[in-house]
């Protein structure tokens, strides 16, 4: 089995997007999707409600996407043809709490792609690639920590450090990745296809 993670610096930087490409793009790996959330304190992992509940079926959640409509983010994976999707929700700092599920989905999956930053404190995937946009400014700690681990970056623009919002990060561990521009809507090429299936085990 190959794991492939996918990360960003923020949100809204098109991870979900790269996810769903990679699927649609990479069938005969027959994937089993998995999107990471972890919520603020306030916020119900249940439903992402604002909670002032500390119990703990509150702190975890995670649930089987069925529906192929497109309109969620775990639902955009189905569509692109994943066999499988689900959304694992935690508070934030609590990821540990999940990871016995989250192994338990990963023993019966052939492949897996999951979108986070934060899995990477847990496991070790064949492959992590990171989505950056110079234009977002928020840069999130889990980003920064993990940078050096990306094994290429999919970028919004080459033009790096010059025109960067980014206050106080460093891309120096990054120097010598490969890396990929990438546009919306289209944020999956041919170049990017193609690192991907070189780099995980032959499905």
């Amino acid at each position: 089995m190959s794991i492939l993670v996918v990360g960003g610096h923020t949100r809204s930087v098109g991870k979900t997007s790269v996810v769903a490409g990679l699927i649609a793009a990479l069938p005969a790996y027959h994937w089993t999707a998995l999107k990471i959330t972890q919520y603020g304190h306030g916020i119900c992992s249940a439903n992402g409600a604002p909670c002032d509940c500390v119990t703990a079926d509150h702190s975890l959640a995670v649930t089987e996407e069925k529906d192929r409509s497109g309109d969620t983010d775990t639902s955009r994976f189905l569509l692109a043809g994943a066999d499988q999707s689900y959304w694992i929700r935690t508070q934030q700092g609590q990821l540990a709490e999940a990871m016995p599920r989250i192994r338990k989905i990963l023993s019966t999956a052939q492949n897996a792609i999951i979108e986070s930053n934060s899995i990477l404190r847990f496991l070790k995937p064949d492959l992590y690639l990171t989505v950056l946009d110079p234009q977002t400014e928020d840069f999130k700690p889990s980003a920064q920590t993990f940078l050096d681990r990306a094994d290429a970056i999919l970028i919004h623009s080459t033009e790096i450090p010059h025109n960067s919002k980014w206050t106080n990060v460093s891309l120096k561990p990054v120097t010598n990745r490969p890396t990929f521009t990438i546009r919306p809507p289209k944020y999956v090429t041919l170049e990017v296809v193609e690192f991907v299936r070189s780099s995980l085990i032959p499905y």
